[in-house]
């Protein structure tokens, strides 16, 4: 999901490339280790090369991008140490997110969740891989909310879009949109029972989803992942 900067109401030429180049990476139309050219993009969208050496920036301060002196910028590949890392992170988060959302929750915020399952329901029928990963954002934004915890939801987008692509592979070699509903449901059941433990359960069990797509995709696809220093 593009994270688009916005000037007041204006939008300008390095927000559209931003936006542009975020969903080429997230898709993996552009794919971890693909070279960028400052000119190239600069002549695609008919600007000079500033604003795209601003939006190379933006990517590059979100893991997205490699710039390197005097060499090609390229997509950046994956870093297992970054995956474990923000793993790591959102687990921690998301628990205590959890564990309020199921003491703090009622009857309109289980309805909220019901309504949400249902958008994601109709995402899966219609095999809409987009629109089901927006749905998966707004979803986790809700549990926030209930939790009155909604600055935890800025921690969890930052560490989820670290591994969007990863979850783009998991969806896009198999089926797996119907199993992650079922951990929403879980998880959404759990909140409105008030069972913490139920809601972390499920939550760490949703999280651990793209173990097997992290370990299968470093196999099939090594020259995806950076080198790990011995």
């Amino acid at each position: 999901m593009a994270q688009a900067t916005y000037v007041g109401a204006r939008r300008t030429s390095v927000d559209d490339i931003f936006d542009y180049l975020y969903e080429e990476i997230a898709a993996l139309r552009l794919k971890p280790g693909d070279k960028i050219s400052e000119a190239d993009i600069a002549t695609q969208f008919g600007v000079s090369r500033q604003p795209v050496r601003d939006a190379f920036s933006r990517l590059a301060t979100l893991d997205l991008l490699l710039i390197r002196p005097q060499r090609a910028t390229e997509v950046k590949r994956f870093s297992m140490r970054e995956i474990v890392k923000s793993r790591f992170v959102r687990a921690a988060v998301e628990k205590e997110v959890l564990r309020y959302a199921a003491e703090l929750s009622n009857s309109e915020d289980s309805a909220t969740l019901d309504k949400a399952l249902t958008e994601q329901e109709d995402a899966v029928r219609a095999k809409d891989i987009d629109r089901f990963n927006a749905l998966d954002y707004d979803f986790h934004k809700t549990l926030c909310q209930i939790a009155q915890a909604d600055f935890a939801f800025d921690v969890i987008m930052a560490e989820k879009s670290k591994v969007d692509r990863l979850c783009t592979l998991s969806l896009s070699k198999g089926d797996r949109m119907p199993e992650l509903v079922e951990d929403h449901r879980a998880i959404a059941r759990a909140v409105a029972n008030h069972d913490v433990d139920a809601a972390t359960k499920a939550g760490m069990l949703h999280l651990s989803r793209l173990d097997e797509t992290i370990d299968r995709i470093s196999k099939t696809n090594a020259d995806y992942f950076m080198p790990e220093k011995s």
